[in-house]
């Protein structure tokens, strides 16, 4: 290499920041297809989700084909398996009849690639293309990784047998929190164009001018939809949209996914283990129709996903836009409950470091929380660097989710971060919050 070749030391942080990132992602991987033994690796826990070997080769497979094919042309480490791991030619209901790498195989595989990436970033120059500036495509796949963590994460939640996940419990409720929160009206700007590792749906920044709303300044507690629960909401066609009450009879719902009755009360599952549900704690494993017809009784409704993000990030005090509710600084233990620090939704007040100015809790982490909103870009939307991430998703039925969960980690959660589901899907760890129109003396009060 010359002296005009050498990568730039300002590069060293980033590199640096990479290669923790990376391996803090990979020991979340690992910790995750380490706590069971090879059969329930390979075994197919429910058809809604993959055998946990495939999300291991297939992360292993997308890292290969950006960083080690892409980024650093070199040869191919398994090119033969590309097929099986495109998770659009392969339906996660087919996938455990393909010809998978076997367990010990798979971690071979992806050890081998990841040895590879980190040969080849010391040759990076993080201003060569696009792809690679500020690090994008490295982010990209850590972000990509840990995706499919929060979705071995809720692979677990599905799987029988006894408990194999531990994790403390979260911290108890340190702030009374209010009901809720009025939301000026006025402009804000949604998404983000300057955010370096944030993804093509999250871009570009754009201004939205709302009418003043009011959001619940906390999620939906389980308390509150035991409520809708004892007043026959399930049972009550008024409440659910058409396509939604057809799903409800259709799929059989009478309550959040992992509940049973317990005597008087419920009980949930969590991770294999049964425990009276907490009235204070956010909703969790509704679906979007679930959410709806909730809001709906309630006098409600869901907020649109311009609402949900200008009561997280918008500052009345600047005008501008944090990049989380609390401020622009990575989350901490106080602020959120994410990445899997514990294994369930805090409860309501637990986090009053990470409230946004107006006084609106948990934005971030414990549940992703549905929004009113169908998935598309925002206005000026450029793919990059690939359609499959989030174009081939606009349309349809899909639902905007925001706010990440428990299961999510800080690399793959912001305020402007964007997740998407079918209405009907109830497995990921998803809440929400409602919000309304302000009235008349609330709005010029």
């Amino acid at each position: 290499m010359t002296t005009t070749e050498r990568p730039d030391a300002q590069a060293e942080p980033l590199r640096s920041r990479i290669v923790a990132e990376l391996a803090r992602t990979r020991a979340r991987t690992d910790a995750l297809t380490g706590a069971v033994d090879d059969d329930d690796l390979v075994r197919q826990h429910s058809t809604l989700m993959s055998p946990l070997v495939w999300d291991l080769a297939h992360v292993g497979n997308q890292e290969e084909l950006w960083l080690v094919r892409d980024v650093g042309g070199r040869e191919p480490v398994r090119r033969d398996i590309d097929d099986l791991y495109d998770a659009f030619k392969q339906p996660r209901k087919d996938r455990p009849a393909l010809p998978l790498l076997p367990p010990a195989e798979a971690r071979a595989y992806v050890a081998t690639v990841r040895d590879k990436v980190h040969d080849l970033l010391d040759g990076i120059r993080f201003t060569d293309r696009p792809l690679v500036a500020d690090g994008f495509v490295f982010g990209m796949i850590v972000q990509h990784e840990q995706q499919h963590d929060e979705t071995m994460l809720a692979t677990h939640q599905l799987r029988s047998g006894p408990p194999v996940l531990d994790a403390p419990p979260p911290p108890e409720p340190r702030a009374r929190v209010a009901a809720e929160v009025l939301v000026p009206a006025g402009p804000f700007t949604m998404g983000t164009s300057t955010d370096p590792w944030a993804l093509d749906n999250e871009r570009p920044a754009h201004t939205v001018d709302l009418p003043a709303y009011v959001i619940d300044a906390a999620p939906v507690t389980n308390g509150a939809y035991r409520q809708f629960l004892a007043d026959g909401g399930y049972d009550d066609p008024r409440w659910w949209s058409a396509a939604g009450w057809r799903h409800r009879t259709e799929a059989g719902l009478t309550a959040p996914m992992h509940w049973r009755r317990d005597g008087d009360g419920w009980a949930y599952q969590r991770f294999g283990r049964w425990a009276p549900v907490r009235d204070d704690e956010p909703v969790v494993h509704v679906c979007w129709h679930e959410a709806q017809a909730y809001a709906r009784w309630a006098g409600k409704r869901l907020p649109t996903e311009a609402e949900w993000e200008k009561a997280a990030r918008w500052d009345p005090a600047t005008g501008r836009s944090r990049r989380w509710p609390w401020g622009d600084d990575e989350p901490t233990a106080e602020h959120a409950n994410l990445g899997q620090r514990h294994l369930w939704p805090a409860p309501v007040g637990a986090y009053p470091a990470g409230a946004s100015p107006l006084g609106v809790h948990q934005l971030i982490g414990d549940v992703w929380e549905w929004t009113a909103s169908p998935f598309h870009g925002h206005p000026g939307f450029a793919v990059f660097p690939y359609r499959e991430y989030s174009e081939v998703f606009f349309g349809g039925d899909y639902r905007v989710l925001r706010g990440g969960s428990f299961g999510t980690d800080r690399a793959a959660c912001r305020g402007t971060f964007r997740n998407w589901d079918h209405p009907i899907r109830r497995q990921i760890f998803s809440g929400f919050r409602c919000a309304r129109d302000a009235h008349p003396e609330e709005a010029h009060g």
